[in-house]
């Protein structure tokens, strides 16, 4: 393993955020094209309608089945994408990276902070949709998008992105933290606190939002490691005339 430099560990490329800043630029649009395109068809009444159809039919067939192993792990992520846990979760962990001063994961975390959960709120009272008729939770904001599925996500690919270094050994936890984004928006789904729609919209936007910032923020770091080097070199060439 090459040794890194310590102007390279200042400038966080000691732990690689994201390998190949393209591929992972494009997934994230995708991601929010996804989301998008939800966003825009809950606003355009006659294909609202059909979604609608859609959500009613998948939970009308969905919600009635109850089993007490499922319920009792839907509850308990129903407590950990709640404000309760998570602020405080995502405090440890913002101020885990500032002690460690790992700036650059520091950065990714908070930009994919900013880049979600202001939307949530915004997103909710936009929309204003209401919830399913029967839940095993109590909610009182809007429905569309799921608050727990975008922060479940955020918090999964985040995590993963700021903790393990992109490389092929990443591969395994990045679909882990996949997986728990779908479960989390499942569990959703199950304790009849949210429509499809709801749950498909959160997990695309919030899993953009955490590729997202940690592309931007690599890219900063990146470029500006590479401006300094070419900086330097200029520098030690006009010495040398």
């Amino acid at each position: 393993m090459v040794e890194m430099t310590a102007k390279e560990e200042e400038h966080g490329l000691g732990h690689i955020l994201v390998e190949d800043h393209e591929w992972a630029w494009r997934f994230a649009l995708v991601l929010w094209a996804v989301a998008g395109l939800l966003f825009v068809a809950m606003a355009i009444p006659a294909i609202r309608d059909v979604v609608l159809e859609i959500d009613d039919w998948f939970y009308e067939t969905t919600y009635p089945v109850k089993i007490g192993a499922i319920t009792a792990i839907a509850w308990f992520l129903n407590f950990i994408g709640g404000g309760l846990f998570a602020w405080p979760f995502r405090v440890a962990i913002a101020s885990f990276l500032f002690a460690k001063k790992r700036w650059e994961a520091f950065y990714a975390w908070i930009l994919a902070l900013v880049l979600s959960e202001p939307f949530i709120w915004l997103l909710k009272n936009l929309y204003g949709r209401e919830r399913p008729p029967e839940a095993l939770v109590e909610a009182t904001s809007g429905s569309f998008p799921s608050g727990h599925s975008i922060g479940g996500a955020v918090m999964a690919v985040g995590l993963v992105v700021a903790f393990v270094p992109a490389g092929p050994e990443r591969r395994n936890l990045e679909i882990v933290a996949a997986g728990f984004a779908f479960i989390m928006g499942g569990s959703r789904m199950y304790l009849g606190a949210h429509y499809l729609t709801d749950v498909v919209a959160g997990v695309a936007f919030g899993a953009a939002a955490a590729i997202g910032a940690a592309v931007l923020v690599h890219r900063f770091y990146l470029r500006r490691f590479i401006n300094e080097r070419e900086e330097a070199y200029r520098v030690l060439q006009a010495r040398k005339t």
